[in-house]
């Protein structure tokens, strides 16, 4: 004990800390974590492989117990858990792991719904034929060899692969600091690219992936968009969308129902729990039109079937799908592998590179050791030549020896005859078959043959049935097929270019035997940027109600009707909910709507259900990430990728705020214009460009530029700052150079130019538009058409034409002018919208009855009147609002359809409260 207290030395523990850390991390780095460029493999791997090797467990013959296995390994070569090494035998033996299987069970090896594989004491396993080709030529000194753990073995550092295993079958692993993440590759591919790199080393990154376009995942599916190989490729790092493979089955053709089949899914993504999470996603609500889910995969393939609900657009629930759950999943790739024993980062080329030079290196040492041993065969082979050439005084000269050992003395001593070999030894070269470091006296020499010990002690082995002709006819023809393979040996190590055609003449045996059809599809462009083609294009109404539930139907649902009558129920309504919302709009086109919060989202009229007249519709909370109260208020059509492309790279402008502007003696007033009825004057345009024009309840107005909302964002984008209470009522899209109308549900009207409001950003507060008296608020913001009139509607279901003239332009803050009479007949004024002749209406009421009648019937009137019934409402029942059908579809007088009690044609009313302050701003 005193002996060995003298031995312990005081150290620093922030030194040692330091330096035991740094070697734990190379370890796990280099030695377990990492795989090698050259071969692909880890440690592990590499150790598992050889082991069955060793034990003789190939591809032809009989499977040994994994147990067996696992023991030679851990107890030779990887001291380390059993668990963990059966593991990676397991890993090697799925076929949806790894894309080309290297180790070929027998038993239960698990399944991609993530069951585990039985105990190593069932299973069994052997190499496959692939296998082989990784530790092809091993034997032959191609690589450098390792002692093991304790030194009594010998293991090799790197396996002298033919096949580019680091591409092929990837590798993923987590070192100290550092981590790898390299997906499987198809082998055809990757050998044409290998092939490709040999015969022009100029090739950039994108010249290889004329060859290799992608991963190709043994589970195949799909991968969404190029931009993520192209970055993984060029730099080592980058993400790429799986997504999985979905057809569309009709269960019912005549109703209309279909279901999803998925029979592909994303690499190394658990089926079971996939099926649970989608299960749970439905009952959540999170996701709705799916009524059933069953698993129908078995031994012939994959298959979960989605069934939908009847009326479902499929690719919208796919795409819920895709979002929530890892239909769509995102493979991280990280090419970290090591190269001459350092973590190095790797694009496409540098793998292929290293595979290559790796090649070189083996078949030159391969090359090496083949010729060593042909020429010391050669060399035994041509002293066997000259014994039988010689073979009486080579027999007497044994017979009379009287050992062995002097029978050999004597044969090295004695000059003999080479008239056998000389002439094949001159055209062969004098050195051919010289083993290196023979001694110069032994061989050909003055026309004599001096045989070396090696030579001796072999004619002293030479059995008699070598003493025939025939035999000896046989060694000579051996003796030329040796010294031709030396020549063609000595030709590929001194020739490059030969040394090259080598290498490839085995890649092309490895890719004709193994090479297979690409599983993965890879498509170009994001896939989500394409569903539209699947939508047949046509004029949808889509509506959403009080209550938040949105839905379309196609606008040829609706025959139009005579004014008055009863309609047809729009929307089911439950809860006191109603209509709230309606939009005519095309189904491929893009949604812009604008919430009560002055947030902005985007949707596609697709993307929102198709649901019949009683449905509710879907609720808006599953299309769009609204905040608890915050409601849609405005919809507005436009074409996104036009105004994408017309947007540029950058468009953004200034967020800042602006103060809404206070005081009277700030607002700026137009001049009044003398203007003839039905004729819109020439105004001062602004520079030209588009814009959204918003208002809000409080009476303030703002323009910000269009090109602001050409990047959607799936939080949603801030419209415009509110004051506490405000409410943003009315969105639309303007050049710069309109007018701007402002109603409120007083009756009153308020016209000006837009160029009196000056852009701003996205974020700011606005202006005042129209001042307001207590408790009133705007209800409707139009920008006046060019010939149009103006349809005003009541609550109480009365409304008007008056034509565009009859409202004189005044400057923006005003209070305006009458537009119609609020009187307790009619109520407050709930809605106005700009009309031509010829086109068409719906009106919307509380209860959900909708009605579609012909603008040309509703009379026309000057501002101050009350005018005509529209519709006729129940004693508890409100209109809520109108909307202008653009395009109507022709319809026959005699196919319209009459309301239940006929139209009421009132006369206009005059009304008896003149217009007292039509001509002054407050």
């Amino acid at each position: 004990m005193g002996e060995l207290a003298k031995e312990i030395l005081p150290v620093n523990i922030e030194d040692e800390l330091k330096q035991s850390y740094l070697d734990y991390a190379m370890s796990v780095i280099v030695g377990r974590a990492l795989p090698d460029a050259r071969d692909g493999l880890k440690p592990v791997h590499r150790r598992v492989l050889y082991a069955m090797s060793e034990l003789g467990n190939d591809w032809n013959k009989p499977y040994k117990k994994s147990a067996r296995v696992v023991g030679d390994v851990i107890g030779k070569y990887h001291p380390h858990g059993d668990i963990a090494v059966y593991d990676t035998i397991v890993r090697m033996a799925q076929d949806f792991s790894l894309r080309y299987l290297l180790v070929d069970g027998q038993g239960n090896f698990g399944s991609v719904d993530g069951d585990n594989a039985a105990a190593m004491r069932y299973t069994e396993v052997r190499m496959t034929k692939l296998a082989h080709e990784l530790l092809a030529d091993l034997e032959k000194e191609t690589v450098d060899w390792v002692p093991n753990y304790d030194g009594t073995e010998q293991i090799p550092a790197v396996m002298p692969t033919k096949v580019p295993n680091l591409l092929v079958n990837g590798s993923s692993g987590i070192a100290v600091g550092m981590a790898t993440n390299i997906p499987p590759h198809n082998l055809t591919e990757v050998i044409d690219g290998c092939l490709a790199l040999m015969d022009n080393a100029e090739l950039t990154v994108d010249d290889l992936m004329q060859y290799i376009p992608g991963p190709d995942f043994p589970t195949a599916g799909i991968i969404n968009g190029r931009a993520g190989i192209i970055e993984a490729y060029r730099t080592g790092r980058g993400r790429i969308y799986i997504r999985a493979r979905v057809e569309v089955e009709d269960i019912d053709k005549v109703g209309g129902r279909q279901q999803l089949v998925v029979t592909e899914l994303p690499y190394q993504l658990n089926k079971a729990r996939l099926i649970e999470k989608i299960a749970e996603l439905v009952k959540e609500k999170k996701i709705e039109g799916i009524t059933e889910l069953r698993d129908e995969s078995d031994k012939d393939g994959m298959r979960v079937v989605i069934e939908l609900r009847r009326g479902e657009v499929p690719d919208v629930v796919l795409n819920n799908l895709y979002a929530q759950t890892q239909m769509q999943s995102v493979f991280g790739i990280n090419v970290v592998a090591l190269v001459d024993g350092q973590p190095k980062i790797m694009n496409l080329k540098d793998m292929l590179e290293v595979f290559i030079r790796h090649r070189r290196e083996v078949v030159t040492r391969r090359t090496v050791y083949e010729l060593r041993k042909a020429r010391e065969r050669g060399h035994i082979l041509e002293g066997q030549a000259v014994a039988l050439s010689n073979i009486d005084p080579v027999i007497e000269l044994i017979k009379a020896s009287p050992t062995p050992a002097e029978a050999k003395e004597r044969l090295i001593a004695t000059a003999w005859e080479s008239s056998a070999v000389e002439a094949m030894v001159e055209r062969a070269g004098a050195d051919s078959c010289r083993p290196e470091g023979l001694d110069a006296q032994y061989g050909l020499r003055d026309g004599k043959y001096y045989l070396s010990p090696e030579q001796a002690q072999a004619i002293l082995e030479l059995r008699l049935h070598r003493l025939t002709g025939l035999e000896h006819e046989k060694l000579l023809a051996e003796y030329q097929e040796i010294l031709n393979l030396i020549g063609e040996l000595i030709r590929i190590l001194t020739n490059p270019e030969r040394l090259m055609e080598v290498i490839r003449e085995e890649l092309e045996k490895v890719k004709a035997e193994f090479g297979d059809a690409r599983r993965t599809e890879i498509v170009a462009s994001r896939l989500d940027l394409t569903i539209a083609d699947l939508i047949t294009e046509e004029e949808r109404v889509v509506t959403i109600s009080h209550g938040g539930y949105a839905k379309s139907q196609p606008l040829a649902a609706y025959e139009a009707q005579r004014r008055g009558g009863k309609g047809k129920s729009a929307t089911g309504v439950k809860d006191e909910d109603y209509v709230e919302h309606l939009l005519v709009a095309n189904s491929h086109a893009t949604l812009l709507l604008f919430s009560s919060k002055g947030k902005v989202y985007w949707l596609r009229t697709f993307e929102i259900p198709e649901a019949s007249r009683a449905a509710r519709g879907r609720p808006l909370v599953n299309l769009l990430p609204l905040d608890e109260g915050e409601r849609i208020t405005a919809m507005l059509q436009i074409d996104l990728e036009a105004l994408q492309q017309s947007a540029g790279a950058d468009e953004d402008l200034d967020d800042e705020g602006v103060v809404i502007e206070g005081e009277a003696s700030e607002v700026v007033e137009a001049e009044e214009v003398e203007e003839v009825e039905g004729e819109t004057p020439e105004l001062v345009a602004e520079p030209t460009g588009a814009f959204i024009f918003m208002a809000t309840a409080f009476g303030t107005v703002k323009k910000t530029p269009l090109v602001q909302f050409s990047r959607p964002r799936s939080a949603g984008l801030i419209a415009l700052k509110l004051e506490e209470g405000d409410t943003l009522i009315a969105a639309a899209i303007t050049d710069g150079a309109k007018e701007v109308m402002l109603f409120s549900d007083a009756g009153k009207v308020l016209r000006f130019a837009e160029s009196k409001v000056r852009t701003m950003g996205r974020t700011a507060r606005g202006v005042r538009g129209m001042r307001l008296g207590k408790d009133q608020q705007l209800i409707s913001m139009l920008i006046p058409e060019s010939g149009a009139q103006i349809l005003t509607a009541s609550e109480r279901g009365f409304g008007k034409r008056t034509g565009l003239g009859k409202f004189p332009r005044r400057g923006r803050g005003g209070q305006g002018v009458i537009a119609m009479v609020t009187s307790e007949r009619n109520g407050k004024l709930v809605g106005a919208i700009q009309v031509q002749d010829g086109e068409e209406i719906m009106l919307i009421s509380d209860q959900g009855t909708l009605v579609r009648t012909r603008v040309d019937e509703v009379s026309s009137s000057g501002r101050n009147t009350q005018g005509v019934t529209l519709i006729k409402l129940a004693k508890d029942e409100t209109l809520v609002g109108l909307e202008r059908v653009q395009e109507p579809t022709a319809v026959e007088e005699d196919e319209l359809v009459e309301g239940e009690e006929g139209a009421e044609v009132a006369e206009s009313v005059e009304a008896p409260v003149a217009d007292a302050e039509e001509g002054s701003e407050e």
